[in-house]
């Protein structure tokens, strides 16, 4: 088929339900101009002194604070970044009806900022910041104002803490409560439609195999190793193809 008779495809799939459940990764918000990992052009394949998995720790963030700052304020607080047509159209099914809930590996908040209301964020939110020492919050806009870092770390207001991003670092176990609410989502779902993600990264990518659904749909440049078992496959930009779909 083409990819024309495949967003065809998909139209009728999405048509035929209202139980859609959205499994997303980095792939879903590279069209708003956040870069992904492990493409070609991903952060994977940019050079910094050290590899952006190991700046990407909990222990590096403890001992190299500084150096943790200066790759998340370069690579991860991006700023002018708005949702795109894929984080639009997934509001608005949600908005519909259709869409149950949207599990995303993504840390950027543009599915809130689309209109997402039940987005279960598997790795947390560069949007909440805590001090580690008195616990106080801070949101984006304070992370990104310089006037609020000492020595190349954010710093608490009340008590000078180091700040740290609500966002689960390697090293660092998933919130229960989030796998809880994703594991549930996708084990009710009747369609499950996985888009961005090269589902390698785990335990986020085992969350799939809770789904039991009838039609399981993957959007993806490039191949994954659920390619056989899906009912339909688009290797397309996501946001050209959910960008086509009219909810009705």
């Amino acid at each position: 088929m083409t990819i024309e008779e495949k967003i065809q495809e998909l139209q009728k799939i999405i048509d035929g339900t209202d139980n859609i459940v959205f499994f997303g990764g980095a792939g879903v918000s590279t069209e708003s101009g956040i870069p992904d990992f492990r493409s070609k052009d991903g952060l994977y394949h940019q050079k910094y002194d050290y590899p952006p998995e190991t700046i990407l720790s909990h222990s590096f963030f403890m001992h190299h604070t500084a150096e943790f700052y200066k790759f998340y304020r370069d690579k991860i607080l991006v700023d002018g970044i708005k949702p795109n047509r894929a984080h639009l159209k997934l509001a608005e099914l949600e908005k519909a009806g259709k869409l149950k809930a949207v599990v995303t590996q993504n840390i950027d908040g543009l599915h809130q900022d689309a209109g997402s209301e039940i987005v279960y964020e598997l790795h947390g939110s560069v949007l909440r910041n805590h001090c580690m020492e008195c616990g106080d919050f801070f949101d984006v806009d304070y992370m990104k104002d310089k006037e609020n870092w000492e020595d190349g770390v954010p710093r608490c207001g009340r008590c000078g803490g180091a700040i740290k991003p609500d966002v689960v670092l390697y090293e660092e176990g998933l919130d229960s409560v989030t796998i809880q609410g994703a594991v549930e989502a996708i084990s009710q779902a009747d369609v499950l439609i996985i888009g961005g993600t090269s589902l390698v990264v785990y335990p986020a990518a085992g969350l799939v195999d809770y789904f039991h659904g009838s039609k399981l749909v993957l959007l993806n440049k490039g191949t994954t190793a659920r390619d056989g078992s899906a009912d339909l496959v688009i290797d397309a930009p996501i946001g050209e193809v959910l960008g086509a779909i009219v909810v009705r």
